[in-house]
């Protein structure tokens, strides 16, 4: 029941598909009064395209991902650099936020939000340069530190994140649809929140930064201490912003967990917002899954172990990796060969780091084919090269771009051994 694994990860991304969520989520397309489409993320695209086959034409500019781009009829889709910022998303964010200005209280706006969209949409603030947002946005993460962190850095040092795209839609009328891929679903996260009010502070990211020892450059440290443009919640300029999370982790998880059911595997959801460091996460559900393959007798029904969220992962080593890699390298180490357990890990956006490799998967005998294959998975571990030790076994998931991110997928099957 191997295959199995890839079928739950495969179900968990078709649910997630623009082309099926947005839709759903879309209200009519306004008679009146200038229609304006615009939106960064690696969904971004298809939520593009998925808006023009209800809606038809429309006029926009969209930010997505390299490689992820799609054919629209009207909206524009410009493809740049991620997860570190390059100048193709600087000059199309500036073309976002001038078609913004043009706009009139009778107007509206559909804001295509996604993961993604924090690398994607981008404008620093006065003082810092597009290679000094680079070099923080590369310390952040190698930092280990969550997402939440890491956006409440970038809104800080954005001109467009933390609400600020939404209120410069004032006094158009803004609709801003998102694909979660943050732990807890927090609108204000996504995507650092270009449509939503934030409350933190230019002090809450210097304190990050001192936490988690980014080497930030004098004048990334000069402009937080003079303060930023972050719009606070209650904002008036907010005020005709509606923001509405269309798709999630929960979500596909679940319909994961109805596919192993109707196939007779008993199915326990973990969580869909887990964080922390992924080796520490993979240590902790080995011991469960052992756990319960103890319990398990010949002729009982398989158990499948879903997880999401973020996990992330502290830069030590020089390798090639990835929290859903490094989960899956863990995991196999802490399981040390245990019959009947295999498992999956991998990001659903088909890029798990910033690697073009979704996850991997794992079984009783991974260890072994590594052995075979003349590389160590302690060593591999510890340079933080888990797409490289994957690579070399053959157990490597490449999708290409899946065109959709709801985050890390993580499915642990354990199956009684006579």
């Amino acid at each position: 029941m191997t295959g199995l694994l890839r079928q739950v990860f495969d179900r968990a991304v078709l649910v997630a598909d623009p082309m099926l969520c947005v839709p759903r989520a879309l209200p009519p397309r306004p008679a009146t009064g200038r229609v304006l489409v615009i939106g960064a993320g690696k969904a971004s695209a298809r939520m593009a395209e998925a808006v023009e086959s209800v809606w038809g034409p429309c006029e926009g500019l969209v930010i997505t991902r390299d490689g992820y781009g799609r054919p629209c009829r009207g909206i524009e889709i410009v493809e740049a650099s991620h997860p570190v910022p390059d100048g193709r998303g600087l000059a199309a964010t500036a073309r976002i936020l001038a078609l913004l200005r043009e706009l009139k209280e009778g107007d509206f706006v559909l804001s295509l939000i996604s993961g993604g969209g924090s690398a994607l949409l981008l404008q620093p603030v006065e003082g810092v340069t597009l290679e000094e947002k680079r070099a923080v946005n590369s310390a952040l993460l190698a930092s280990g530190a969550a997402i939440d962190a890491m956006n409440t850095v970038r809104k800080h040092l954005s001109r467009v994140k933390g609400g600020q795209l939404g209120a410069a839609s004032w006094p158009a009328r803004m609709l801003s649809l998102m694909i979660s891929d943050v732990p807890g679903d927090s609108p204000a996260i996504i995507a650092s929140g270009p449509t939503v009010g934030d409350a933190t502070t230019p002090a809450d990211a210097l304190a990050l930064i001192r936490r988690w020892k980014i080497a930030a450059p004098a004048c990334v440290l000069a402009a937080l201490e003079r303060g930023s443009g972050v719009v606070p919640p209650g904002d008036a300029r907010l005020s005709r912003v509606e923001n509405r999370v269309i798709a999630a982790p929960s979500q596909s998880l679940e319909a994961a967990a109805e596919l192993a059911r109707s196939q007779g595997v008993e199915t326990r959801i973990l969580g869909d917002a887990l964080e922390g460091e992924a080796r520490d996460l993979a240590f902790e559900q080995a011991q469960a899954a052992k756990r319960i393959a103890a319990e398990l007798k010949p002729g009982d029904s398989p158990v499948l172990l879903l997880s999401g969220g973020e996990c992330t992962v502290t830069r030590r080593g020089d390798g090639v990796g990835g929290p859903n890699a490094e989960f899956a390298l863990a995991l196999a180490i802490a399981l040390d060969g245990a019959p009947g357990i295999s498992a999956i890990a991998c990001d659903t956006d088909g890029v798990d780091g910033a690697a073009e490799v979704a996850g991997a998967l794992i079984g009783p005998d991974t260890l072994a084919k590594a052995r075979a294959a003349g590389v160590v998975p302690g060593e591999e571990l510890a340079r933080n090269n888990a797409h490289g030790f994957f690579a070399a076994i053959g157990d490597q998931v490449v999708t290409g771009p899946t065109l959709t991110n709801v985050n890390d997928f993580r499915a642990i099957l354990i199956e009684p051994v006579a």
